[in-house]
């Protein structure tokens, strides 16, 4: 499977997107014992728009066949590993009140290859281990960061936490963080931030329900 060089254009972060989707929907086929599929077969199975699906797919190289479609198990590969999740990333969550403690229970990142390796909390009295995870002080964030070599963070912390903690990890080297606390937050632009503003999801609902007339 013929695949071009990863030094690309600059990729649509929408595209980066729904990588994911297609690579969870060739799971799901592969569980299926399918073999291989083409595009249209593909959208048509999965609600997907199979113009998408190619012109996505062009931004990495050919992928398909001509007159077999793809190999649902290779182009699955070959996604995970555009993806990065051909190697199990360590993760660091901080703050471990509810949200913390739902998303450290949550079983999806470790299926795809990520995998917390330590909590942080400023409370004293959560100080242990939750499942073999250490729970840890917020103190110790910098060194057990470096230490662990570490590169990802997901923050679960109360809004006025947010930007002193961010700054932590920031220089403790993490390069990439989940943000769940309603805040907005600064980091340098070689640091990925994506915000996950769970108020902002309901009220998009919220929206397409009250113009329905409901």
């Amino acid at each position: 499977m013929a695949r071009s060089s990863y030094r690309l254009p600059k990729i649509p972060e929408m595209t980066i997107r729904r990588l994911s989707v297609y690579t969870r929907c060739l799971l799901q086929l592969e569980e299926d014992g399918v073999k291989t599929i083409s595009s249209q077969d593909l959208a048509e199975r999965f609600n997907l728009n199979s113009a998408q699906v190619r012109k996505d797919l062009a931004y990495f190289g050919q992928f398909g066949v001509r007159g077999i479609g793809y190999y649902v198990s290779g182009l699955k590969a070959e996604l995970q590993k555009i993806l990065g999740l051909d190697r199990e990333w360590s993760v660091a969550l901080v703050g471990f009140g509810n949200l913390g403690s739902a998303l450290f229970h949550y079983k999806g990142f470790g299926r795809q290859g990520f995998k917390i390796v330590a909590i942080f909390d400023e409370d004293p009295s959560k100080a242990g281990a939750v499942d073999g995870t250490p729970i840890l002080s917020t103190r110790d964030l910098a060194r057990e960061v470096r230490a662990r070599g570490i590169q990802i963070a997901i923050l679960a912390v109360p809004p006025e936490a947010a930007q002193p903690v961010t700054d932590l990890l920031v220089g403790a080297g993490i390069r990439a963080v989940l943000n769940f606390a309603p805040a907005r937050l600064r980091v340098p632009r070689e640091v990925r931030l994506k915000n996950v503003d769970l108020s902002i999801e309901l009220e998009t609902l919220s929206f397409y329900l009250a113009r329905s007339g409901r």
